[in-house]
């Protein structure tokens, strides 16, 4: 019995979502600091695009005011990847999940003003809805990883203004980008970024700084592969495809429960349940029934996920 491409896609979605699950423990396992981390990661996959010619011939169409506005939400991409992995440097794989299903509750704030859509009392709700399952996970982690939770809230924040400023462009400027050239140039511009900043870094976080023209061990180097590739550019390409074949509802659930697969995967394979408390997870399960529950009522919020960028070819999940 052949698979229906709706049956194809939401599997697709869902491999997809698992990867992404990966990423988390992927960085917690390499032992780089944040900022190599993200920047051999965003390099190694703008350096396997710019091996595509469709590539460069759909960046030499591309007018040098749209280059800039994509190269911009790139260095925002750099950010919320250097707080991210920062995060769970600073905490663990599992904090650092639960702290980027914030980004729905930040982009139900910035996205009205940034994207240009109405403000929704529904999406404020939601906000309201998660600060006690915040003030939970805060109060079962150590005091030592309570930085984590500050800076993987940032990093949630750094998916939603880019995530709207990519809802804004796509609205604005249409099919106008191949998906792929538009990935390289902005995952390029914030590995660009992140060479600028690396001389600033032991001076402004010294927790994330770290040499970046050092060839990682072998360890480092095979794992950063995996990352870049086949958490990154593989998974990318899976969800262009099942975007095409399924609803931006069932999209938006699925990605909902990325930080449901990161944290039962940090469960399994680094056992961390060992440095949390039952409290922990009661916020969990509260933060994650409201951004679950939060598209069964009215239109279901944009898919923020910082490996789908917003594309034109993705624009059916974000409308």
């Amino acid at each position: 019995m052949s698979m229906t491409p709706a049956r194809k896609a939401h599997l697709q979605i869902h491999f997809c979502v698992l990867l992404w699950g990966f990423t988390a423990i992927i960085g917690k396992v390499i032992t780089l600091p944040a900022l190599p981390l993200v920047w051999w990661r965003m390099g190694i996959v703008a350096l396997a695009l710019a091996l595509l010619p469709r590539v460069w011939r759909s960046l030499r169409a591309m007018s040098p005011k749209l280059m800039a506005a994509y190269a911009g939400i790139g260095v925002l991409v750099a950010l919320h990847w250097l707080t991210f992995y920062g995060a769970i440097k600073l905490a663990n794989a599992s904090v650092a999940a639960t702290c980027i299903a914030l980004a729905t509750v930040f982009t139900a704030m910035v996205e009205p003003k940034l994207a240009r859509r109405p403000f929704s009392p529904r999406d404020l709700a939601l906000g309201i809805a998660v600060l006690p399952g915040v003030a939970l996970v805060v109060g079962g982690i150590p005091d030592s990883m309570r930085i984590g939770v500050v800076v993987g809230a940032l990093s949630a924040l750094f998916v939603a203004l880019f995530g709207s400023l990519n809802k804004r462009l796509v609205d604005s400027v249409g099919d106008a980008g191949d998906p792929l050239t538009i990935t390289g140039l902005e995952l390029g511009a914030g590995t660009l970024a992140l060479t600028a900043l690396a001389p600033l870094m032991p001076l402004l976080f010294p927790a994330f700084a770290g040499p970046l023209m050092v060839l990682p061990s072998a360890h480092d180097l095979g794992w950063l592969l995996v990352l870049a590739l086949g958490c990154t550019l593989l998974p990318f390409a899976l969800s262009l495809m099942a975007l095409r074949h399924m609803s931006a509802f069932s999209a938006q659930l699925a990605v909902n429960l990325e930080p449901v697969y990161a944290i039962v995967l940090a469960i399994l394979l680094l056992g961390e349940q060992h440095e949390l408390t039952p409290m922990f997870y009661l916020g969990v399960v509260i933060i994650l029934a409201a951004v679950i529950v939060h598209p069964l009522f009215g239109r279901p919020a944009p898919v923020q996920h910082p490996e789908v960028l917003g594309t034109s070819e993705a624009k059916g999940i974000v409308d």
